[in-house]
This record gives structure tokens, sequence and C-alpha cells, in this order.
């Protein structure tokens, strides 16, 4: 089974606007201009240009309890989601509090396989002896009405944080910030769930600082934003304005070692420079070891090292995590070679096009890694994906996450489903690019079919062909260490706000593999007078070429052994066509087939970690 390789196109010039300081490379003004930056302040903004938290429907309600709650010493009690997002909420919102007046705040975290998605009522009734009088959800709550509901028979007060698409009805919790509840004032609506829970803390404050509480002067909630930031990479959210300015003031004292101890620590088991740290080292290092503890263990692990005050604590969790996440990479490849296997085994009974969607389920998979062979699968074949386990070993109730492309909101897809065959999914929810549900076993192949064709009525044919966004040609002069530099610090880069991406043809004057399966190029560029060193992550398989080949590739630093160097990174290669040439020449080229190597490549693979950037944190 295959699909056509992704074709390389470039992005529409567009003339720079004036206004740019002239630090500000003429290279990166083409790359923002690209990208819609119509206000050079725009660029780069900072945490002074953060919309204030006024316009978040809910916010007054939400305050009100938290107020009487701390003036009353009541209990709070914070419920935290088992991914990345969900546990820097948790983090984020504790010491928040803390830092507040809170006297008595205490957490508690779903355990995947035991209690499922969110506040359910089994988590509900394993938290009565915590006693609690106002129960506060972050990054979840929004589709959890049993949940809310069993909370409220307790006699406590619940205030929901969310920014999950809500459904038709609402739960009965108190209060409910959601960006993205119908009639919502707040402009921006891609805020992740930490990024919400720290709007709450903000308005918060305001509130106890115009009342003259002691000590709401002094709240430094700016020391929280390294944890807003891991979250908001993590749970891969449109980087509109405001969340790029959240996670650059994130990454800025994340930089000058001022991050909490877990995250410092996290940083330094993954072999990463906190000097140097970009949102890329977070979505590739830092969140998989986050997110590990939720797929394998008890997200209870994340939490407690988010919020370890002390150092050395603080590392032995890391390393924990570490070893948790190394298990993680395990199981998920065994499972990819399951599915590689049917997929194959589709192919030999000659369905040799990728179908519209692919639906994947195997009794021996792990609930907690389907996500991430979701990811793979659609990488490879550029098609949505569900991929389905057992809820728990021998469970009759199947669990499932989805993964889609641009162009299908993948929530809607599935929401086609449940209104044509009502009943067939017991549960869903998520995002416009990874949900997830759950059915009944039985109810598999029904379910197979249904998505299928509600994904044809839903997405354009031309969607189904990948496609990789070029910023065009770099000349001979920008292949050098200081662009390389510009471009790493112009971030952040991620989801709506893409890294830049260059295109050209080379000569290839030299290949060897590296780390078993890694091709390592050594290239000719017209103009260039020094050979130019690439890498191309998982490409090591199949013919090495020669000659001359098209790639689309990034520039990067590359500090091997102390060398203050660059090298590119590529993310596709191809024959050349139309002619041979180097980049730089501004030759126009027709495109080519993709090489088509067997593979669970994603073209952002870290050489270091054998990490690749989670996908879709938002399994329901």
């Amino acid at each position: 089974m295959s699909a056509i390789g992704p074709r390389i196109r470039r992005r529409d010039p567009v003339q720079p606007i004036d206004g740019w300081g002239e630090d500000v490379l003429p290279l990166l003004r083409r790359v923002y201009t690209a990208r819609g930056i119509s206000d050079p302040t725009h660029a780069k903004p900072s945490a002074s240009q953060l919309l204030p938290p006024d316009a978040l429907g809910g916010i007054e309600a939400a305050t009100s309890l938290l107020v009487e709650a701390i003036a009353a010493r009541k209990r709070i009690l914070v419920v935290g989601d088992f991914d990345a997002d969900g546990a820097t909420a948790c983090a984020v919102a504790v010491r928040g509090l803390r830092m507040l007046g809170a006297s008595d705040v205490v957490h508690a975290v779903p355990n995947r396989i035991v209690h499922g998605y969110g506040l359910s009522e089994a988590l509900v009734a394993e938290l009565v002896p915590l006693a609690p009088s106002l129960l506060v959800t972050v990054d979840h709550g929004i589709a959890c009405h049993a949940g809310v509901t069993a909370a409220k028979r307790h006699g406590w007060q619940v205030l929901v944080t969310d920014h999950h698409l809500p459904g038709e009805a609402l739960p009965p919790a108190d209060a409910i910030v959601n960006p993205n509840l119908p009639g919502d004032a707040f402009p921006s609506k891609t805020l992740a769930g930490v990024g919400v829970v720290f709007y709450v803390l903000l308005a918060l404050r305001r509130r106890l600082r115009e009342a003259g509480v002691p000590g709401s002067v002094d709240a430094d909630l700016a020391s929280l934003l390294d944890l807003v930031a891991v979250g908001t990479v993590a749970d891969l959210v449109p980087l509109d304005a405001n969340n790029r300015a959240l996670v650059a003031a994130g990454l800025r004292r994340l930089r000058a070692g001022r991050g909490c101890p877990g995250l410092n620590a996290l940083i330094d088991v993954s072999g990463r420079n906190a000097a140097t740290l970009t949102a890329g080292d977070i979505g590739f290092a830092v969140a998989p070891r986050i997110n590990a503890a939720g797929r394998l263990e008890d997200m209870a692990l994340g939490i407690e090292c988010l919020l370890a005050d002390d150092a050395t604590r603080a590392r032995e969790l890391a390393e924990i995590l570490h070893g948790i996440n190394a298990e993680r990479r395990g199981v998920q490849q065994l499972m990819l070679e399951d599915a590689e296997a049917a997929l194959a085994t589709r192919a030999l009974d000659g369905a040799h096009a990728a179908p519209v969607a692919v639906c994947l389920h195997d009794a021996d998979w792990h609930p907690g890694i389907v996500g991430l062979v979701a990811s793979k699968v659609k990488e490879q074949l550029h098609r949505p994906v569900v991929a389905f386990a057992p809820s728990e070993p021998g469970s009759a109730q199947l669990r499932g996450s989805a993964r889609s492309i641009p162009g299908l909101h993948i929530r809607d897809a599935l929401a086609a489903v449940d209104v044509a065959h009502p009943g067939l999914i017991t549960k869903f929810g998520g995002h416009a690019m990874a949900a997830g549900l759950t059915l009944q076993a039985d109810r598999y192949d029904a379910f197979a079919i249904a998505f299928r064709d509600a994904v044809a009525s839903l997405v354009a044919p031309d969607l189904l062909q990948a496609e990789l966004l070029s910023d065009g040609e770099l000349s001979a002069e920008e292949f050098t260490r200081r662009h390389a530099d510009a471009l790493r610090d112009g971030g952040p880069w991620g989801q709506g706000f893409p890294e830049p991406l260059f295109d050209g043809v080379f000569e290839v004057l030299d290949t060897r593999i590296v780390g078993e399966r890694h091709l390592k190029l050594s290239l000719r560029c017209e103009g260039v007078r020094d050979a130019l060193n690439a890498i191309d992550f998982g490409g090591g398989s199949g013919e090495a070429p020669c000659g001359h080949v098209r790639l689309a590739y990034r520039l990067a630093a590359d500090d091997w052994r102390g060398a203050r160097a660059i090298q590119l990174i590529v993310e596709h290669r191809e024959p050349a066509r139309g002619g041979q040439g180097a980049s730089g020449s501004r030759q126009a080229f027709a495109p080519a087939q993709a090489e088509q190597r067997p593979q669970w490549r994603n073209a952002t693979h870290d050489l270091v970690s054998g990490e690749t950037q989670p996908e879709g944190e938002q399994d329901q």
C-alpha cells in the first residue's frame, strides 16, 4: 500500500514590508512576510503583547469561585490530564494557586488504563477521600458530563478550564472557561489547556490585587511561563501571535536557566543544551519524556517531576521518565512493525493505492501508544488514520486515536460518523488534527466503513497529495552560521507558524551511513566554496543518491565537537529533474516522484535521542 510522495511547492513571493531593524537579516524578513507578518512588532511578540483575559467567557465566575475558596481556606483539588499539556497545566494551576494565597491545594490525575480520559465517575469515586470544596479541571472537562455530575452530587463546586471543542450540551459545572465555547469573545481560539489555566490565574491575580489581598502584588506568575511554553508546544496547537508570545517568554526563561527544576532536569537527561533550546527541542525531547509517563505508567510521575522544587529529586524523577520513554520507544517500534505488516497484507490483497482513510487495530496493542502509531502511518500515507487498541487487555471496548491531514477536521469527521450512525461511537472528542474515541470491539468493522465514507464526503481529492511548502532557494551568501542562528532564534516555530524550509538542487560528492540508518551527505552548491554537510534522518535504506538531487531542507547550526558549522537537515529528497544545477541557480523544476523507502520515517527525526515530534496529544 503506497501513496504518492510529497511534492515541493514554493510559497508565493511576497514583497517584504518596511520597518525592520537592521539586526533582522533579509532572509528572516522574507520568511516572516511569507507567514503573514504585516507588522515587524508581530514577528516576535513579547509577553507585554499578550491579550488581556477580560474577553474570556466565564472568567468572572471562575475567579469568584477561586477568590472565595482562597479566602475561606477551602481545599482546592486540581485534576489534570495524562498528556504533557494536562501535566503542565496541572503544575501551573497548583503552583499558581499557591502563589496567590491558596493554603490547601492538592492534585490528582486519571490513569489512562484504569479511568480513561478526563473526569470520569470512576475517578470521582476515588477522589472522595480528598474531600475537596472546589474541583478544578485543567485541559479537560468540557466533555465530562458524568464526572462533573458525580462531583456535584458530593457537594463539590466545579470549575472547568479546557480548550477542547464542546459538544451540543455543556457539563453542569459552576463555571466554565474555554475560548472555544460558542460566542466566546476571546480573540485567540488556539490556547492550549495550560494557556487557559494560566489566563485564569492572570485574571485571579488582578482581582486579588484590586481587593488589596496581601501577597497578590508579589505573585510572579511569569515564573510559570516555562511550563506554559512546554505544554503549548507539546499539544501542537497553532502558534498564533498570542501563543508565540507565551512560548517565546517561556523559552527565554529556560535558556537563562530559570526553568523549574523538573524541566531543567528533563532538558539535561534528553541531551539538549538549555542555552539554545528551541520549540523543536521541546517537541522532540522534553514533551515525549513527560508524555511517556501517561502512556505507559501514571502521569502522576510526570506531574511530580514538574512540581519538584528540589533539584536532586527532580533529577531522580527525570531519570525515571527517561527510562519509561525508552520503554515506550520499544513498544512503539513493535506496534509500528505490526502496522506495517497489516498494510503490506492489504497491498498483497490488491489494495496497492492508499485508501481515502485508514483504520488499524490489534488486540495486543497498547492503548497509550496508538496515537503515535496513527501519526506515523498518517505521515507515511498522507491519509487520515485511526488506530485502536483494547482499553485494557481482554477488554471488549476499544480506545482509538485519530490523526488527520491538513484540510480535514478530524473531529468533524467523527461527528459525521456519529450523526450518520447513532450509537456506533461510544464517545469522542478532540481537535482539527487529532481526536480520540471509544467504541465496542464488535463495531470496529462497521466504524471503519463509516469513517472511510465520512472522510470521502469531506475531503477534496487534491488534499490527499502531500505537499511541502518551501521558502525557496538560499543564495550562496546565505549558507552561513549567522543565517542558521538567525533562523533558529527567529521562532518559536511550530504549528501554524512553520519552521523555514528551503529547496534546491545539489551535486552529491559523497554519502555514508551513520547511526545504522541515517544518510550523511557531502554536497556541492554553486557559489559556495566549501562542501556542505547534510543529514537525511532515516534515509539510509535503498540505493545511495549520486549525481544531482533536489532537496527540501532546513538550514541548521552544527556544534558537533565544538565546531560552529552548519548542516542541512533533509526533509525530502528526489532525483533532480529539469536539468542539472545547484541551489542558487533560480531554476524551476518539475515535480518528481519521491523515493519510496521502507520506513516509519518522520522527516524531523532526531539523531541524538531517536525521538520524533509527538503529534496530537489530545487523546480523549
